[in-house]
């Protein structure tokens, strides 16, 4: 899954440390989900989106999207 979470994060100026602080997860579940190694569950998907006030498909979307045939 792609995402933004890196360039939302960036233009606040926060490091992956606060970012998680605000989410109330790791350091390294952030670089995770930055790094596509990992999706996160809705519920946080929900959190993140709320945290930049934003829709969640506004931040992550689907790599690969099929095309209707």
């Amino acid at each position: 899954m792609k995402n933004r979470l890196r360039l939302l994060r960036a233009e606040r100026d926060w490091s992956q440390s606060d970012l998680a602080a605000h989410l109330g997860i790791s350091r390294q579940s952030v670089n995770a989900i930055e790094t596509g190694k990992y999706d996160p569950s809705l519920p946080l998907a929900f959190r993140i989106a709320d945290l930049f006030a934003l829709r969640i498909e506004d931040i992550f979307s689907a790599e690969n999207k099929e095309t209707e045939e």
